[in-house]
């Protein structure tokens, strides 16, 4: 009933029925069962409201439960260690692509020494790989969390990182910067909801000395949350679709085990054929009287009884509940609401084989790729652009036309860590044959196995090089055939339609003067540079 239905009510009643009558009478025919609201549906009750107007009433309170259940449930925390291990995997390494080998070098180099806990946090109690972990969980369960950029002088380069969780944010301030703005929960947009800035409230870690809130521009902060709609300004719990169910499901848990734990303690009973028996009148023994207070029952014992008392073993009826099966559906439940498998989450392996395995693996992969993908570009893009102009301002980093030209400079890539294998046999075999007829290259394979294709190549030559000094063909070991036999090979098997390999091949220089065909540097520049120190291009690792 809407405000004017209660107002035609007050002072018609008769005519505030028949509106409501009426008006139920079209719901009861709509055209979709969705929106029909007869009594299957009468207790739905839904709103359509903007993003913030529907969280910011619920937000705190869904951050705070699911933080209960970071704490307590053992279902929850499967989860987050599964979200954990495999989105930022056994790390994240850099591979900066700047004009030069030698400007390579220089800020892999440098990026391995600030990513220790010492030059990267604030703190100094985190590395980068640490924090990374952290900042995954924290956006799981809290939904997001912030990363403010620090200028400071304590690191080897004047640029370090504070991470402060979404609560800092000041939902009190109504009062913007910049006139014109507005202020949506700590959260200061522009006409258009862009972000210009963030409203941070000073407080210490233990909670205490409150301080005035104080303003960050949006361009030292880095928001890391997942918008689900247009109108979203700030973070909602991605456990929140899970929640009730988890909490269920622990609850249901306790409650078994607290009948199990009963059940286990009353184990027996004594009943007496003369509860009044003592030891004076006619019907008294003289013997000495058993006691049963206190006594347990244990492994291997022997007790003697009081004559006539009989021992009564309690066996305990079952519900008929089916505790496994309800655990492990509602386990599926979680999971994939959580948009995982059943195994990912409970490492329970017992139904599986290995076509399942692997497709359950590849949709989980899914998942997690597309968590990492919003994880690199709102997060690990950021921090590396900002990293290399801190190197540059620090004199750590030589780039004359920086200034000029610094998109060349932030080019990179990051390379996971290798996944391990269901079946090595199977997946080399694919592997080879993926090669073989052209559906992957040896760059994409070593890119899969977090590896730099160059530096592989770089290794099997110098590795083949030290063999020959020892009387070792290590191309006979692990081809079965000789260098010269593999490049004979090569040269008659046609080339592949696409293939560029061939195109400037020789090193040849191309229109500009700097790269050959295979990326490197070519014509001016000496062979030191071109190669590094060692010959070889090093990788950042996080």
């Amino acid at each position: 009933m809407n405000l004017l239905d209660k107002i035609i009510g007050a002072f018609s009643p008769r005519a505030g029925a028949e509106r409501q009558y009426y008006r139920q009478l079209i719901d009861t025919r709509s055209h979709y069962d969705a929106a029909a609201s007869g009594r299957l549906q009468s207790q739905w009750t839904v709103h359509n409201e903007p993003a913030e107007f529907e969280n910011e009433f619920d937000r705190d309170i869904i951050r705070a439960r699911a933080r209960d259940l970071e704490r307590n449930s053992d279902i929850e925390n499967a989860a987050l260690r599964s979200y954990r291990r495999n989105i930022p995997g056994a790390g994240i390494h850099l591979r900066p692509l700047p004009p030069t080998q030698k400007q390579t070098k220089q800020l892999s180099e440098l990026w391995q020494k600030w990513i220790k806990a010492k030059n990267c946090d604030v703190t100094g109690t985190q590395s980068l790989p640490e924090m990374f972990r952290m900042l995954i969980q924290r956006k799981i369960v809290d939904g997001g969390i912030l990363v403010i950029k620090r200028y400071t002088k304590y690191g080897i380069i004047p640029f370090q990182l504070q991470c402060l969780e979404v609560d800092v944010l000041d939902n009190s301030q109504m009062v913007p910067h910049t006139e014109g703005n507005r202020v949506i929960g700590g959260v200061e947009v522009n006409s258009f909801g862009r972000p210009e800035g963030y409203w941070i409230k000073q407080v210490q870690p233990d909670g205490f000395g409150v301080a005035p809130s104080i303003y960050l521009e949006a361009k030292d902060v880095i928001y890391y949350f997942t918008k689900h709609r247009p109108t979203q300004v700030r973070e909602i719990s991605d456990m929140a679709p899970t929640i009730t169910r988890v909490k269920d499901v622990d609850e249901y848990m306790n409650a078994e085990t607290v009948k199990e734990k009963i059940a286990a303690s009353l184990a027996v009973f004594i009943k007496k054929t003369n509860p009044a028996t003592g030891t004076y009148g006619r019907n008294g023994t003289s013997g000495p009287q058993v006691m049963y207070q206190g006594k347990r029952i244990v492994p291997g014992m022997i007790m003697e009884m009081n004559p006539g008392d009989e021992a009564q073993f309690l066996e305990p009826k079952s519900t008929g509940t089916d505790a496994t099966s309800f655990v492990k559906l509602n386990q599926r439940m979680i999971s994939a609401g959580q948009g995982l498998s059943y195994e990912a989450t409970t490492r329970d392996m017992s139904g599986t084989n290995y076509s399942s395995a692997r497709q359950g693996l590849i949709e989980d992969d899914l998942t997690y790729d597309e968590e990492r993908e919003g994880f690199i570009k709102a997060f690990l893009d950021e921090v590396y652009e900002t990293f290399v102009i801190s190197a540059w301002l620090s004199g750590k980093f030589d780039a004359p036309d920086f200034w000029e030209n610094k998109d060349k400079y932030f080019e990179h890539q990051w390379v996971m860590n290798p996944k391990r294998w269901i079946d090595p046999s199977k997946e080399s075999s694919a592997t080879k044959t993926a090669l073989q007829t052209g559906q992957k290259t040896f760059q994409q394979v070593c890119a899969e196995n977090g590896r730099d294709w160059k530096a592989v190549i770089d290794e099997f030559a110098e590795a083949q090089k030290y063999g020959e000094t020892k009387g070792i063909n290590l191309a006979q070991i692990i081809f079965g055939k000789d260098i010269e036999e593999l490049e004979q090979e090569t040269e008659s098997e046609p080339p592949v339609d696409g293939d560029k390999s061939s195109e400037n091949d020789g090193g040849e220089e191309n229109k500009d003067g700097k790269e050959n065909g295979n990326g490197e540097e070519s014509g001016s520049g000496s062979s030191d540079e071109s190669k590094g120190s060692d010959g070889e291009e090093s990788s950042g690792q996080e």
